[in-house]
């Protein structure tokens, strides 16, 4: 895979149906990591959500709403998330970006050890404002 594997997480608030998962969460930082990411795929690429439940997801597959977390018990395992990626025929990404906060970013660390996370050790409003600029060009 030679243009970007992005990955941004789920949101706690979604719709109230089943949905498209990219239309699924609605959640304010969701949307912020959305935004860049399309920047970030404009070009070509592949965006992918890691849902608390489901695991990796294309932002086309229809989700039911969940009330879960990361950690959770029942929340999705990196082993789950590991064979999800290779389905995918993600596992194999040289160019993967985890716009997401630390929990997230450490799941796709163990399948990606290469991976960009340029939200690392931000707290959120340094990361709000890095999705921004990612979003506008100039990040």
């Amino acid at each position: 895979m030679n243009t970007p594997l992005v990955i941004i997480p789920c949101a706690a608030r979604k719709l109230p149906h089943p949905a498209p998962a990219g239309e699924l969460y609605i959640g304010s930082y969701h949307r912020a990591c959305r935004a860049a990411a399309d920047t970030l795929t404009v070009n070509g690429g592949t965006l992918l959500i890691l849902s608390d439940l489901y695991g990796l997801v294309p932002t086309t597959q229809v989700l039911q709403p969940y009330d879960l977390r990361v950690g959770d018990p029942h929340s999705v395992t990196t082993a789950k998330l590991r064979e999800q990626a290779r389905e995918l025929g993600a596992d194999q990404a040289r160019d993967v970006i985890v716009l997401a906060g630390r929990a997230y970013a450490e799941h796709c660390r163990a399948i990606w050890p290469h991976a960009r996370t340029p939200l690392a050790g931000m707290g959120i409003g340094h990361q709000l404002q890095k999705l921004a600029a990612i979003r506008d060009g100039r990040g």
